[in-house]
């Protein structure tokens, strides 16, 4: 009986060292052949559409998920100044672009400059990754880059470290961090790197969704 136990023991013990041994290689490779991080999502070139002069917005096309090329008409403002005949003026679409938000009301009036919708192209859409400044040197145009959609966990996409910003994302917030105290606490900033997306295969992304990537250092 006894040796039965103490041949059990030394089967359990080999079976964790093994896997110990597994589990530190793979964190070992992790780490050094590649860069990972959550803090990244799905972004894209966001176009306002803005009324380009007051008056009566006497035709609205622009639903929500309607696609658009480039200066196809989506609307039409009747405008007209004292005195003068009424106009009718074209409301376009400054580049191809998706619907994704729509505040306009048919027939309501409208001022010059009124942002009457959002669009996206969502045939171009890359990932923002912000990266900790202190592993950006680990980082460089071109690498190969592996992304994973929060809400598509079966499916990884493929893509380029295209761009590595210039400035960390704190730099452009509206209400950027001072130190008006004698106390200063050091904060790990992030730099904004732009990667492509070869291939969507299939997935519905859409700009905001929270994916993973790993940088293939």
């Amino acid at each position: 009986m006894n040796t039965k136990r103490l041949l059990l023991l030394n089967i359990i013990i080999l079976i964790v060292l093994v896997g110990g041994g597994f589990g530190a290689y793979a964190y070992y490779n992790r780490t050094v052949n590649y860069l990972t991080t959550d803090n990244a999502q799905i972004t894209g070139q966001q176009v306002t559409i803005a009324a380009p002069a007051n008056g009566k917005l006497t035709d609205w096309t622009a639903k929500v998920g309607t696609h658009f090329s480039k200066d196809d008409q989506i609307g039409t403002i009747l405008s007209a100044a004292t005195g003068a005949t009424p106009t009718t003026i074209p409301v376009t679409l400054p580049t191809n672009g998706t619907i994704i938000q729509s505040n306009a009301v048919k027939d309501s009036f409208v001022a010059a400059g009124t942002p009457l919708a959002v669009a996206y192209d969502l045939d171009h859409l890359w990932v923002t990754a912000n990266i900790a400044e202190t592993n950006i040197n680990e980082v460089a145009v071109n690498q190969d880059v592996d992304i994973y959609v929060d809400a598509f966990p079966n499916t990884s996409l493929k893509g380029k470290v295209e761009k590595i910003g210039l400035a960390t994302a704190g730099t452009f917030s509206l209400l950027p961090s001072t130190n008006t105290t004698g106390n200063f606490t050091k904060v790990t900033q992030v730099i904004p790197v732009t990667i492509s997306i070869d291939d969507y295969k299939g997935l519905q992304i859409v700009p905001g969704m929270n994916v993973t990537v790993r940088i293939h250092k």
